[in-house]
């Protein structure tokens, strides 16, 4: 049996200003998406962009001020998520809290609709195909997700369920119950597998939206099969309707979004 090893949630202590290693591990997921976006924006191959309408500025440029709307629907999305989907009551009674983000507490789905959000007005600004955009994006988004779930280990939130296994791990800060490192899962899950199988497939040449397909798909399953191992979140009653959690109600319509996308993405192509 394994105890976790209480971080100091806070990296760097600067007198009376910390930094904390949750936005430490943002800041490594935007730069792991600049530093793969170049990769692709280099190889025009890998570029569903260069499917899209309109005139694309092949630059560095284009890639900063893309990630810029990107990390304002990060930010803003995932935490009105965080505070609408998992947690209202408390937020709502602790209105300063909601500006906390280094303490932790941002909503993949809430995150996923400010991206998509943001990306609506980027694409229009740059009269880009939206679709064509998100088909760039998505194989860029797994490492950040992978940081993420890093951040969510050492701050020692989001805990699993209790297990018996010999991997299991205590949280002393929640109590002495051997529980599943359900963060170390998702790391594996939603970040090193999602990122594989985006890049792999994105390697050749796709229909406009698989790609955006085959990330719901991947992105809902993983996260689905995921939340089977992490303790329900408390702000939404624990396990809902079916025995299921909040995030995979919110995964299921990802999964039959994605499924419907690629089906329509494939047979445009072929007619």
């Amino acid at each position: 049996m394994l105890t976790h090893p209480q971080f100091d949630p806070v990296a760097l202590h600067l007198g009376s200003f910390g930094i904390h290693w949750y936005g430490l591990m943002y800041l490594l997921g935007f730069a792991c998406f600049i530093w793969l976006g170049r990769k692709r924006l280099r190889n025009p191959h890998l570029n569903p962009l260069s499917r899209g309408e309109g005139v694309i500025v092949w630059d560095d440029k284009f890639l900063d001020d893309l990630l810029f709307y990107g990390v304002l629907g990060v930010v803003l999305g995932g935490r009105l998520g965080e505070v609408l989907f998992y947690n209202p009551a408390y937020y709502f009674s602790h209105p300063l809290k909601i500006l906390a983000v280094w303490e932790g507490g941002m909503s993949f789905h809430g995150g996923f609709l400010g991206v998509l959000l943001a990306m609506v007005v980027f694409a229009r600004s740059r009269k880009i195909q939206w679709l064509a955009l998100m088909d760039f994006i998505a194989p860029l988004v797994p490492p950040g997700l992978a940081f993420g779930r890093i951040g969510n280990f050492i701050n020692g939130e989001l805990w699993g369920r209790p297990t018996d296994g010999p991997w299991a791990m205590v949280f002393p800060q929640v109590d002495s119950i051997p529980r599943h490192p359900s963060q170390l899962y998702e790391f594996a899950l939603e970040g090193v597998a999602l990122f594989v199988l985006l890049w792999v497939y994105s390697s050749k040449p796709r229909p406009v939206g698989a790609v955006s397909g085959l990330f719901l798909i991947g992105y809902g399953s993983f996260r689905f099969i995921g939340e089977f191992s992490r303790n329900p979140d408390d702000g939404i009653f624990g396990l809902m309707t079916f025995g299921v959690s909040m995030g995979q109600w919110l995964s299921l319509p990802m999964v039959l979004a994605g499924v419907a996308l690629m089906v329509w993405s494939i047979r445009k192509n072929a007619a």
